[in-house]
């Protein structure tokens, strides 16, 4: 009887780091700890384009005063 954690396929999950990725499985157990609680920001949060069409003037593409 086999259950369906053997028929699972690992998967290495890759960070980068500086300039080149490294698994992080090769981490020690504090980075380790630090990689899976960091926190990633949702780009629409960030997005600016509500200030954009707040102060663009769309008739003549200018910043209104």
């Amino acid at each position: 009887m086999t259950t369906d954690e053997t028929k699972r396929t690992p998967c290495e999950v890759y960070t980068r780091v500086m300039w080149y990725l490294r698994p992080v499985s090769a981490y020690n157990m504090w980075k380790k700890s630090e990689f899976y609680s960091r926190k990633y920001f949702d780009e629409k949060k960030v997005d600016n384009s509500d200030f954009i069409k707040k102060y663009l003037d769309s008739n003549n593409n200018q910043w209104m005063n």
